[in-house]
């Protein structure tokens, strides 16, 4: 079952880089980090970095004015039963990382 949960997680974060790629006006690099299926696969939260990140407000803005939109596309690009209805977030640990990266000097 988990296997089955990491794949479907995998095949939604494939689908909204496709999605959110095409329909983005290029202002900021909004890359899908992850996307979170919460158990029983009713929502899902869609995990994002944005740079710079002085666009991220704007960013997670326009990708919640997209999520109905996405969801269609879901539907119609995969074979999932039960398509989730979606959130979309900052991807915080991902930031975190990239910080502890660029205070260790690894950039």
């Amino acid at each position: 079952m988990e296997q089955k949960h990491q794949k479907l997680q995998e095949l939604l974060r494939e689908l909204a880089a496709e999605f959110f790629s095409k329909e983005s006006n290029r202002q900021s690099l909004i890359t899908i980090t992850a996307v979170e299926v919460m158990s029983r696969g009713g929502r899902a939260s869609i995990l994002i970095t944005v740079l710079p990140e002085e666009k991220e407000i704007e960013a997670v803005e326009f990708m919640r004015r997209r999520l109905s939109d996405f969801r269609e596309y879901v539907t119609s690009h995969s074979r999932i039963g039960r398509v989730p209805f979606f959130d979309v977030d900052i991807d915080a640990g991902e930031k975190n990382r990239q910080r502890i990266d660029e205070i260790s000097g690894k950039q």
